[in-house]
């Protein structure tokens, strides 16, 4: 059976790509609770670098969604543009639209599918970066569980949420409530658990030693990551998983 991403890369084959920006707002979901992923990730499918350009030079959110993640099949293609496409990625991601940022985040999941240590390298680069999306963008792309699967790439994502967090603990309070360092905040407060549930062993003994820190925004990233249920079973039962147990993809 096709599957919808698969009908729409259909359509979209067969379709001049001028005219791809009136199907993509009609088909877009919104104005709408969710975003319709399965076109867009269609999109980065079938277009091509020049049409991805055109979408994100729009003003349509949705549009430039669809472009942005398209950059991330050109970076996942091994392009000779790379270091130019990371550099037009990490700009997107300090966008003021939240939904171009999370284009940024699976863009750079699609680098990871293709090539994960040039994705937890760049990440790691990333969440050394001073301006707060920019690492938001870092652990939100790294912290998916697909891309976990080996103890390395887990260990790699506890580490890009213990700097994260670090960097978040040192900005001062006056700070802490601008719409930036928020949605970094945000991010944290789901990433640690995916973190940590990829391999408990090595993961909970730094998630437990968040619980140390006198900081409200830590302590409320302790709160809301303990309350994920591919986390809650774990600080029950010590972080051993049982025997035969599915290794945890959602809530």
């Amino acid at each position: 059976m096709v599957n919808r991403r698969d009908q729409y890369r259909v359509e979209l084959r067969g379709s001049d790509p001028a005219r791809w920006p009136a199907f993509l707002r009609e088909h877009s979901g919104l104005p709408g609770p969710r975003a319709n992923l399965e076109l867009a990730q269609a999109v980065a499918d079938e277009g091509e670098p020049a049409s991805f350009d055109r979408l994100i030079a729009t003003d349509d959110e949705y549009l430039v969604f669809c472009g942005v993640l398209g950059l991330g099949r050109l970076l996942a293609a091994g392009a000779r543009t790379r270091a130019g496409i990371e550099a037009r990625l990490h700009d997107h991601a300090t966008d003021a639209r939240w939904r171009v940022r999370e284009a940024v985040a699976l863009a750079l999941q699609r680098l990871g599918d293709a090539d994960l240590p040039r994705l937890l390298d760049l990440g790691t680069a990333w969440v050394g970066d001073p301006h707060p999306l920019v690492r938001r963008a870092a652990v939100a792309a790294v912290c998916e569980p697909r891309l976990l699967a080996v103890p390395e790439a887990a260990a790699r994502a506890v580490a890009l949420c213990e700097r994260a967090t670090a960097g978040l603990a040192a900005l001062p309070a006056g700070r802490r409530r601008d719409d930036d360092v928020r949605a970094l905040r945000q991010a944290l407060g789901y990433c640690w658990s995916v973190a940590v549930a990829a391999d408990p062993t090595a993961g909970l003994p730094p998630f437990r030693a968040l619980a140390a820190a006198d900081d409200s925004d830590v302590a409320w990233i302790v709160r809301e990551n303990s309350r994920k249920k591919r986390l809650a079973g774990l600080l029950v039962s010590g972080g051993v998983r049982p025997a035969g147990a599915a290794r945890p993809t959602s809530d």
